[in-house]
């Protein structure tokens, strides 16, 4: 079937993925009250510098508004650390990241996630209890001295435990790639986890070569995963089958089009889309990347962009004036279906809630995994630091 694309203006978006299509009316912005607005913004005002109050780059536009910092989850987190003077976090985001703003601020300052609903799907495919089994197994294959375990921020604290309990570190999408090489001088082979086309793109990208990487599938019922004996001894990193849901709706048929019909337009997207949308792209980067890149193109480029709808609106709005179009690469809104849960009446409700002195929600990390889980972020920016190239 053709696919049809929006190519003259900024594409709707289908403001609530949770509703099915066919209900949909009207593909409009949803319509805050104003008088909720206000008394959002009322009660924001109540707290000062006691409350910071973090809105992740994917997050909604009625809610992110609200947001004292808008960014990627771990420069969030940082930032709350950062505020000497906060008493109180609310997290705009998602479980997992709420979960590392707890292990980055002081225990005594509650971070507060509005919506108890609002996780990470790529997260919640990597279980600890799954993990340590497939460590298991592997242990009986080889020696897991000779492993390294590399997670992705999106994943939960227990498993930024883990890694950090066995050696391992932890990546974002910036700083993929120095942590991969890292971890390839450190033993034989490296396990990645949970997003497998992230640590795909970027150990192809360094020199890898496809053959040497397998995928360990803990839905298979074998005990290794999918994979034989040989397969796993013949391997160089093992990718743990998960995926970001929103990444996943890209495809390779997505980029042809725009190559077909707008052989001007420059295409560009996330690391956590599949290995082949990634090589027929022109450029692939964290979400910081790619809005850096869109910001420093000349005026007049036009972009095709692989990530999440919410922050490809944003930036098109904002670099309209310089004459740049902006699109998403898909003829349909990619979203945040999670993240979008969080609500402007759920943000008002944690605001009173807080007012009254009662935590609606918090998110808290209990000691033991707070203290694995930061040995091994401390040793990500021990790594980072040192500036061993991209």
């Amino acid at each position: 079937m053709a696919i049809e694309f929006q190519t003259k203006a900024p594409m709707d978006v289908r403001w609530n993925p949770e509703q099915p299509i066919e209900d949909v009316e009207e593909m409009g912005k949803p319509d805050t009250p104003p008088e909720l607005v206000e008394e959002i913004s009322e009660l924001r005002r109540g707290f000062g510098k006691d409350l910071v109050l973090l809105g992740h780059h994917y997050q909604r536009d009625d809610v992110v508004r609200f947001a004292d910092k808008r960014g990627d989850s771990l420069a969030l987190s940082q930032y709350a650390a950062s505020m000497q003077d906060a008493k109180f976090v609310i997290f705009l985001g998602v479980h997992f990241m709420a979960e590392t703003a707890d292990m980055l601020t002081d225990p005594d300052v509650p971070v507060i996630l509005p919506d108890m609903r609002a996780g990470c799907t790529m997260a919640d495919m990597a279980e600890i209890d799954d993990i340590e089994e497939a460590w298991e197994k592997l242990s009986e294959l080889m020696d897991t001295e000779t492993l390294t375990p590399i997670t992705y921020i999106n994943s939960t604290a227990e498993v930024k435990e883990f890694v950090g309990r066995h050696g391992g570190t932890i990546c974002t999408s910036s700083n993929a790639k120095k942590i991969i090489r890292w971890a390839m001088e450190q033993g034989e082979r490296i396990m990645f986890f949970p997003d497998q086309h992230l640590g795909r793109n970027t150990s192809y990208e360094l020199g890898i070569p496809l053959e040497k990487m397998i995928v360990w599938n803990w839905q298979e019922e074998d005990e290794l995963g999918g994979n034989t004996s040989d397969d796993i001894r013949n391997s160089r990193v093992i990718l743990w089958h998960g995926h970001c849901s929103v990444h996943q709706h890209f495809t390779p048929a997505h980029v042809e089009h725009w190559r077909n019909t707008n052989p001007d337009v420059n295409v560009i997207v996330h690391p956590e889309c599949s290995f082949e949308v990634v090589q027929k792209a022109d450029y692939n980067g964290s979400t910081s990347a790619i809005i850096n890149t869109i910001l420093d193109a000349a005026p007049g480029t036009k972009w095709a962009v692989g990530t999440e709808n919410h922050l490809v609106q944003r930036i098109g709005n904002e670099v309209r004036e310089q004459g740049k179009e902006v699109f998403s690469l898909a003829p349909y809104a990619c979203l945040c279906s999670t993240m979008f849960r969080i609500s402007p009446w759920a943000l008002r409700d944690s605001l009173k809630a807080l007012q009254e002195g009662k935590f609606r929600f918090r998110i808290t990390v209990d000691e033991e995994t707070r203290k694995w889980s930061n040995i091994a972020l401390e040793r990500m920016f021990e790594i980072t630091a040192k500036g061993n190239g991209s």
